[in-house]
């Protein structure tokens, strides 16, 4: 799994290059220190801390923009696990342009693998049931692609990428609409005919009500063990279901029973840790 071209060019480098400004405002003071001219080298990505790795592309797109006669040969690939010790890839090119790519680049790398690593830890404790594990928007500024990617890496899949992405009802919606039924009826009539119409819910009258008014998909929001079973009686396969609200890796598997279609989670991006990985061992050649 990688990003294609045409995602990378409009979308991926844009982010990469800010990422990059952020920490080279003028010059990397350090590195032209002990560096005043170009002269080729190489160092090793090691892996620190078992997990699945995630973002080698990233990692690689952050030296070639710097230098595009930088290399990077790979020796694992986006998805595979990978263990304490191990000698993930080889950076070779400008001493220069791989001292000042470093920590961007294992900024990236780190925060992706930590997100696929969480997220394929709580998607096996789904694995029998017929429930997908979702991510959020609850992402960070400015990342979500990378964080999107990553879950998919994870064993997941995408919820909506952004507010252009689908139409989701939640309780301010309800309240500016006035009701239930009131903000699921306008948002038909406003909504192209080919999206879904999803509208949360917190209680077994607003499903009660989601249902009648026709709602696509229903999301029960922090609700009881016990009233999730009950909302899913009042459903009984008239709309998909989903469950949301304070999902981590320590409660979804006690959720597996009701036979939902989906359960979103914003820990598997917003509370993953890094993946621990190291660029070392940089020599000239």
């Amino acid at each position: 799994m990688q990003y294609d071209p045409i995602t990378l060019k409009v979308n991926v480098d844009e982010l990469i290059m800010g990422a990059l400004r952020e920490d080279i405002t003028s010059e990397d003071v350090t590195t032209n220190s002990v560096m005043p001219y170009a002269k080729q080298g190489e160092a090793d990505l090691l892996c620190k801390q078992d997990g699945i790795i995630c973002g080698l592309q990233v990692f690689e797109r952050v030296f070639t923009l710097l230098d595009s006669d930088t290399e990077v040969e790979f020796f694992v690939q986006d998805g595979d696990k990978v263990t304490v010790g191990q000698k993930l890839a080889v950076v070779r090119g400008d001493i220069r342009v791989i001292l000042c790519g470093e920590r961007t680049a294992l900024n990236y790398l780190q925060r992706m693998s930590g997100i696929a690593t969480y997220t394929n830890s709580v998607a096996k404790l789904l694995e029998g049931s017929k429930t997908r594990l979702l991510d959020t928007r609850k992402t960070t500024p400015n990342n979500r692609i990378f964080e999107k990617y990553a879950v998919k890496v994870g064993g997941g899949k995408n919820h909506r990428f952004n507010l252009s992405d689908g139409v989701l009802l939640k309780d301010n919606h309800i309240g500016a609409a006035g009701s239930v039924t009131a903000a699921v009826r306008m948002a038909k009539e406003y909504a192209s005919f080919v999206r879904k119409i999803e509208i949360e819910v917190e209680n077994l009258d607003m499903v009660k009500e989601a249902v009648e008014a026709g709602a696509d998909i229903i999301m029960l929001d922090n609700m009881t063990h016990e009233e999730m079973k009950e909302a899913m009686v009042i459903i009984s396969g008239r709309a998909e279901v989903e469950i949301s609200g304070n999902v981590t890796k320590e409660n979804i598997a006690k959720l597996t029973d009701l036979g939902v279609d989906f359960i979103s989670s914003g820990a598997l991006t917003h509370s993953a840790p890094i993946l621990d990985i190291s660029l070392k061992n940089l020599h000239a050649l």
